[in-house]
């Protein structure tokens, strides 16, 4: 398996299942105990890797929400919880989520030292959802520890995507509306008004879509192949357990 067929074979897999754990009930539980309600704990909980920022840090790092409800919900959140403990307890909330779906998947040992071989070997600069995430402590619980590397890798593709449709001459906004179109008012866009998209936006956001893959392949790249084997046989494994 090259590292092109690599990147290609799990960033799907990756997205899918590295979002997995954002609303389930046992997530939305612990933020309540902060006092957070489901939105406030995702903003605040993915978010707080970044530290006690303004708006305009968060929405720049997340891409796709309109500005105005990013600085209201997490203005609201951070003033129950400190940003940088959301962001801490967030992490272990994935691996909660871990050690309740992955403990029967096999290789998890040799997926985990690929992926933290890939997320090590990731060039951190513009990224900075992927840096600050990348900078939280893992759990030693091979279960745990896997899904929130499954995390990492999803914020390394997701902040080298939107690098990618910025320079591809995409707006995040129209990226967004033509992917997630069923989303938009929930991301805090008025759904009377949409953005007019053209046949040079969707063209565009292909080019962003192969560009992300390129940007993200140097990482992948230092698998040798039972590296490379582990980690799509693990992001594989993920994935059917998830789905089961």
């Amino acid at each position: 398996m090259t590292p092109e067929d690599l990147v290609q074979t799990t960033s799907g897999p990756i997205g899918s299942t590295g979002s997995a754990f954002y609303f389930i009930p046992e997530t939305l539980a612990v933020g309540k105990e902060h006092g957070l309600g489901g939105f406030q704990w995702y903003f605040l909980g993915r978010g707080g890797v970044l530290g006690d920022v303004e708006p305009s840090v968060v929405q720049a790092a997340f891409g796709y929400f309109h500005p105005a409800l990013v600085a209201k919900v997490w203005n609201a959140a951070k003033e129950k919880v400190p940003a940088r403990q959301a962001g801490h307890h967030y992490h272990v909330c994935a691996a909660d989520f871990g050690r309740a779906k992955l403990a029967g998947v096999d290789g998890l040992g040799a997926f985990c030292d690929a992926a933290q071989a890939v997320a090590g070997a990731a060039d951190p600069a513009g990224l900075s959802l992927f840096a600050g995430i990348a900078a939280e402590p893992l759990v030693d619980d091979l279960p745990g520890r896997a899904y929130q590397l499954v995390t990492v890798l999803r914020e390394l593709r997701g902040s080298a995507h939107l690098v990618a449709v910025l320079a591809s001459g995409l707006t995040a906004h129209k990226a967004h509306f033509i992917r997630r179109p069923n989303d938009y008012k929930s991301f805090g866009y008025d759904e009377t008004t949409p953005p007019a998209i053209t046949d040079a936006d969707r063209a565009a956001l292909v080019a962003a879509d192969g560009l992300t893959d390129r940007l993200v392949l140097p990482a992948f790249s230092v698998l040798d192949s039972t590296g490379a084997a582990a980690l799509a046989a693990g992001v594989a494994g993920v994935a059917a357990a998830l789905a089961g």
